[in-house]
Protein backbone atom coordinates (compact mmCIF):
# COMPACT_ATOMS: atom_id res chain seq x y z
CA UNK A 1 0.00 0.00 0.00
CA UNK A 2 1.69 3.61 -1.05
CA UNK A 3 1.30 6.43 0.67
CA UNK A 4 -1.62 8.26 -1.10
CA UNK A 5 -3.99 5.33 -0.51
CA UNK A 6 -3.09 5.63 3.17
CA UNK A 7 -3.73 9.12 3.35
CA UNK A 8 -7.02 8.58 1.28
CA UNK A 9 -7.81 5.29 3.15
CA UNK A 10 -7.73 7.34 6.58
CA UNK A 11 -9.58 10.54 5.49
CA UNK A 12 -12.44 8.37 4.31
CA UNK A 13 -12.46 6.57 7.81
CA UNK A 14 -12.57 9.97 9.71
CA UNK A 15 -15.15 11.33 6.67
CA UNK A 16 -17.38 8.53 8.13
CA UNK A 17 -17.30 9.20 11.61
CA UNK A 18 -17.99 13.41 11.22
CA UNK A 19 -21.36 12.00 8.93
CA UNK A 20 -22.65 9.28 11.76
CA UNK A 21 -21.71 12.40 13.91
CA UNK A 22 -24.32 15.32 12.11
CA UNK A 23 -26.85 12.14 11.73
CA UNK A 24 -26.41 11.64 15.72
CA UNK A 25 -27.06 15.21 16.30
CA UNK A 26 -30.03 15.41 13.49
CA UNK A 27 -31.54 13.54 15.86
CA UNK A 28 -31.58 15.99 19.05
CA UNK A 29 -34.67 17.56 19.81
CA UNK A 30 -34.23 21.42 19.61
CA UNK A 31 -37.81 22.29 20.22
CA UNK A 32 -39.15 22.19 16.78
CA UNK A 33 -40.29 19.10 15.17
CA UNK A 34 -39.19 16.67 12.68
CA UNK A 35 -39.55 13.16 11.56
CA UNK A 36 -35.50 12.48 12.33
CA UNK A 37 -36.88 12.52 16.44
CA UNK A 38 -39.61 9.75 15.65
CA UNK A 39 -38.47 7.47 12.27
CA UNK A 40 -36.26 5.20 14.27
CA UNK A 41 -38.03 4.55 16.89
CA UNK A 42 -38.45 0.35 17.08
CA UNK A 43 -41.91 -0.96 17.74
CA UNK A 44 -42.72 -4.02 17.92
CA UNK A 45 -44.09 -5.32 14.65
CA UNK A 46 -45.09 -8.89 14.51
CA UNK A 47 -42.44 -10.32 16.77
CA UNK A 48 -39.95 -8.08 14.92
CA UNK A 49 -38.40 -4.73 16.15
CA UNK A 50 -39.20 -2.18 13.42
CA UNK A 51 -38.46 1.57 12.52
CA UNK A 52 -41.86 3.65 12.81
CA UNK A 53 -40.18 5.01 9.40
CA UNK A 54 -40.73 1.01 8.15
CA UNK A 55 -44.90 0.60 8.65
CA UNK A 56 -46.19 4.59 8.77
CA UNK A 57 -46.17 7.95 7.54
CA UNK A 58 -44.76 10.76 9.58
CA UNK A 59 -45.94 14.38 8.93
CA UNK A 60 -45.19 17.93 10.68
CA UNK A 61 -48.22 20.09 9.98
CA UNK A 62 -46.93 22.33 12.43
CA UNK A 63 -43.90 23.24 13.95
CA UNK A 64 -43.93 21.34 16.96
CA UNK A 65 -46.36 18.52 16.47
CA UNK A 66 -45.52 15.12 14.52
CA UNK A 67 -48.56 13.13 13.17
CA UNK A 68 -47.82 9.31 12.19
CA UNK A 69 -50.39 7.74 10.26
CA UNK A 70 -49.48 3.96 10.40
CA UNK A 71 -50.58 2.07 6.88
CA UNK A 72 -52.18 -0.45 9.30
CA UNK A 73 -54.29 1.14 12.17
CA UNK A 74 -53.69 -2.25 14.36
CA UNK A 75 -50.18 -0.55 15.00
CA UNK A 76 -51.53 2.55 16.58
CA UNK A 77 -51.03 0.91 20.16
CA UNK A 78 -47.70 -0.77 19.86
CA UNK A 79 -46.52 2.81 18.01
CA UNK A 80 -47.95 4.52 20.78
CA UNK A 81 -46.32 2.08 23.39
CA UNK A 82 -43.02 2.45 21.45
CA UNK A 83 -43.09 6.49 21.38
CA UNK A 84 -44.16 6.61 25.56
CA UNK A 85 -41.24 4.22 26.55
CA UNK A 86 -38.61 6.15 24.28
CA UNK A 87 -36.16 8.96 25.86
CA UNK A 88 -37.98 11.21 24.07
CA UNK A 89 -40.42 12.40 27.17
CA UNK A 90 -43.77 12.88 24.91
CA UNK A 91 -47.37 11.86 25.59
CA UNK A 92 -48.38 10.58 22.59
CA UNK A 93 -52.35 11.07 21.43
CA UNK A 94 -54.25 7.94 19.64
CA UNK A 95 -57.60 9.07 17.83
CA UNK A 96 -57.62 5.79 16.48
CA UNK A 97 -56.61 6.91 13.39
CA UNK A 98 -53.37 8.50 13.66
CA UNK A 99 -51.01 9.31 16.86
CA UNK A 100 -50.28 12.94 17.24
CA UNK A 101 -46.68 14.03 19.30
CA UNK A 102 -47.17 17.43 20.68
CA UNK A 103 -43.52 18.82 21.83
CA UNK A 104 -43.53 20.97 24.57
CA UNK A 105 -40.74 24.14 24.14
CA UNK A 106 -37.97 23.26 26.03
CA UNK A 107 -37.04 24.10 29.41
CA UNK A 108 -33.69 25.80 30.16
CA UNK A 109 -32.56 22.40 31.64
CA UNK A 110 -33.69 20.68 29.08
CA UNK A 111 -31.60 22.77 27.06
CA UNK A 112 -28.77 21.94 28.96
CA UNK A 113 -28.99 18.03 28.92
CA UNK A 114 -29.91 18.34 25.04
CA UNK A 115 -26.19 20.43 24.79
CA UNK A 116 -24.64 17.98 26.95
CA UNK A 117 -25.80 15.19 24.52
CA UNK A 118 -24.38 16.77 21.57
CA UNK A 119 -20.73 17.41 23.71
CA UNK A 120 -20.90 13.89 24.98
CA UNK A 121 -21.62 12.76 21.17
CA UNK A 122 -18.74 14.85 20.06
CA UNK A 123 -16.51 13.41 22.11
CA UNK A 124 -17.18 10.01 21.46
CA UNK A 125 -16.70 10.94 17.12
CA UNK A 126 -13.31 12.94 18.20
CA UNK A 127 -12.40 9.39 20.23
CA UNK A 128 -13.07 7.59 17.21
CA UNK A 129 -10.97 10.28 15.06
CA UNK A 130 -8.27 9.32 17.34
CA UNK A 131 -8.13 5.53 17.26
CA UNK A 132 -8.18 5.63 13.53
CA UNK A 133 -5.02 8.01 13.71
CA UNK A 134 -3.50 5.54 15.81
CA UNK A 135 -4.60 2.19 13.65
CA UNK A 136 -2.61 4.29 10.85
CA UNK A 137 0.50 5.06 12.48
CA UNK A 138 0.64 1.81 13.39
CA UNK A 139 0.38 0.89 9.99
CA UNK A 140 2.53 3.77 8.48
CA UNK A 141 5.72 2.21 11.40
CA UNK A 142 4.82 -1.28 10.35
CA UNK A 143 5.86 -0.15 6.72
CA UNK A 144 9.16 1.96 7.74
CA UNK A 145 9.81 -1.23 9.74
CA UNK A 146 9.69 -3.39 6.87
CA UNK A 147 12.02 -1.08 4.60
CA UNK A 148 8.34 0.02 2.73
CA UNK A 149 8.44 3.85 3.77
CA UNK A 150 11.65 5.96 3.99
CA UNK A 151 12.46 7.21 7.82
CA UNK A 152 11.70 11.05 5.84
CA UNK A 153 8.75 9.27 4.32
CA UNK A 154 7.63 8.24 7.90
CA UNK A 155 7.87 11.76 9.71
CA UNK A 156 6.16 13.67 6.35
CA UNK A 157 3.22 10.86 6.89
CA UNK A 158 2.90 11.78 10.65
CA UNK A 159 2.64 15.55 10.04
CA UNK A 160 0.07 14.72 7.02
CA UNK A 161 -1.70 12.68 9.02
CA UNK A 162 -1.79 15.21 12.30
CA UNK A 163 -3.04 18.21 9.57
CA UNK A 164 -6.33 15.41 8.90
CA UNK A 165 -6.91 15.04 12.70
CA UNK A 166 -7.36 18.54 13.10
CA UNK A 167 -8.93 19.45 10.18
CA UNK A 168 -11.72 17.17 11.09
CA UNK A 169 -11.69 17.48 14.86
CA UNK A 170 -12.20 21.16 13.58
CA UNK A 171 -15.16 20.16 11.56
CA UNK A 172 -16.99 18.31 14.57
CA UNK A 173 -16.07 21.43 16.46
CA UNK A 174 -17.89 23.85 14.64
CA UNK A 175 -20.79 21.26 13.62
CA UNK A 176 -21.35 20.41 18.29
CA UNK A 177 -21.26 24.48 18.19
CA UNK A 178 -23.79 25.27 15.84
CA UNK A 179 -26.00 22.39 17.15
CA UNK A 180 -25.60 23.98 20.20
CA UNK A 181 -26.38 27.30 19.44
CA UNK A 182 -30.00 26.05 17.51
CA UNK A 183 -30.94 24.35 21.07
CA UNK A 184 -30.17 27.26 23.03
CA UNK A 185 -32.23 29.55 20.86
CA UNK A 186 -35.15 30.24 22.24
Amino acid sequence: MDYNQIIKNCETEMSKTVNRFKEEIRKIHTGRATPLLVEDISVDYYGSKTPIKQIASINIPEPRMIVISPWNKDDLVSIQKALTESDLKVNPQNDGELIRIVLPSLTEERRKEMTKIVSKEKEESRISIRQIRVDVWDQVQAMAKTGDLSEDDKFRMKDKLQEIVDKFNQELEELGKKKEEEIMTV
